[in-house]
């Protein structure tokens, strides 16, 4: 579950990191009011749950409070990567010195956390690690042991500082981690940490996703899903109440599978072939013919969808009943698209029959289905 900037900040406040002076505002008057207490330029930063806020014009510095006043009425109920704007977090501008990175995930593959720090932090953190990655140390954590200080303090001489500089930063480092462990996250991020003029280290950003399968040990943000969900799209609302898996994405090719493995397999496969996801959409283990149908009107509920490819694996799940769901739905599509279908497992035999007597064509291969649907939305495979 990802949380709020302000929400991420919280966490860290409460471990000892300093955050720059600010609050929440949730209209421009009470912008107007916080810009005047801080008593300097400050920064707005719409509230959303997406990446990418700053390039798409949702971070802005304000001189005085009567330009807070008017930059937050243009923000609030503005639109960024599907999520509607309701509210800002404004806070004190910083005396830039340097700008640092330090996170903390999960490195699936390892089976255990992984600490990172990096002197080029910023917005194109992504971009560093693509085109300079000796900039970027890691250190593998041993989860039964957590991540010791020693540890922290190679973490940050293999990014290249020492001295004073290098003891700062490892405290740092064990303070996200103190966030990464109480929190239960899968990742925990400080991009940029600000070094001001004045040599103060400060989290000028937060970002904090907590696991899903721990909810159940924070109240808080159990009750937040049960009651607001405001980081949901209608759509991700919508899978939410039906009890699937949904987010959405930048592309223009819907993704139905079972299991979010099997899901993510797929998304990599269009992307393979040159295509763009629209979506993550796992419909669970033991799907029903309703749950496909259900399925299929939420992938083709958004607009950008020009295609879908669906992919299941029958286990639990039978390709009968899958290829049943999608049979029923093409009498109630809300417009006609190109589709890729593969189904493999149980009852395959007796789901193809059924696709076949509809004369819906599908594939054997995960490779050729994620091959075609690319070549009927773009018109040809990168491969």
């Amino acid at each position: 579950m990802r949380q709020f900037e302000f929400e991420a900040k919280e966490s860290f406040r409460k471990v000892g990191l300093s955050i720059p002076r600010g609050r929440l505002a949730k209209s421009s008057e009470e912008a107007e009011r916080i810009a005047t207490e801080l008593s300097c330029p400050v920064i707005l930063k719409v509230q959303v749950l997406s990446g990418g806020r700053g390039k798409a014009g949702g971070i802005k510095r304000a001189e005085n409070p009567k330009e807070a006043r008017v930059i937050a009425d243009q923000l609030l109920g503005m639109e960024i990567h599907g999520h509607q704007v309701r509210s800002i977090l404004v806070e004190e501008c910083l005396d830039i010195a340097q700008e640092i990175y330090i996170g903390i995930t999960v490195d699936r593959a390892n089976r255990r956390p992984v600490a990172i720090c990096s002197g080029m932090g910023g917005v194109d953190i992504e971009k560093v690690a693509e085109e300079y990655p000796e900039k970027i140390a890691r250190l593998a954590v041993n989860p039964l042991m957590g991540l010791r200080e020693f540890e922290a303090r190679r973490l940050v001489k293999i990014a290249g500082f020492k001295g004073k500089p290098l003891l700062q930063l490892s405290r740092i480092v064990m303070q996200l981690w103190r966030v990464f462990s109480d929190n239960d996250a899968e990742l925990t991020e400080i991009n940029p940490l600000i070094v001001t003029t004045d040599g103060e280290y400060i989290a000028a950003d937060a970002r904090l996703n907590v696991d899903d399968s721990s909810l159940f040990r924070h109240k808080a943000l159990m009750e937040r899903l049960e009651t607001g969900v405001a980081e949901l799209t209608e759509l991700e609302l919508r899978a939410r109440e039906v009890g699937m898996t949904y987010v959405e994405l930048k592309g223009d090719i819907g993704i139905i599978g079972n299991g979010a493995g099997l899901v993510m397999a797929t998304m990599d496969a269009v992307h393979y072939h040159g295509g763009k996801p629209a979506n993550f959409l796992d419909v669970g283990g033991g799907a029903t013919a309703e749950r496909m149908t259900q399925a299929l009107d939420i992938v083709l509920s958004h607009p950008d969808v020009k295609g879908v490819f669906i992919n299941i694996l029958g286990g639990i799940t039978r390709c009968d009943e899958m290829a049943n769901g999608i049979v029923a739905s093409q009498k109630n599509l809300r417009r006609e698209v190109p589709m890729a279908i593969r189904l493999i497992g149980t009852r395959e035999k007796e789901g193809a029959e059924i696709l076949r007597k509809a004369k819906i064509p599908f594939l054997e291969t995960m490779d050729a289905a994620a091959r075609l649907i690319v070549e009927k939305i773009v018109g040809g495979s990168s491969a």
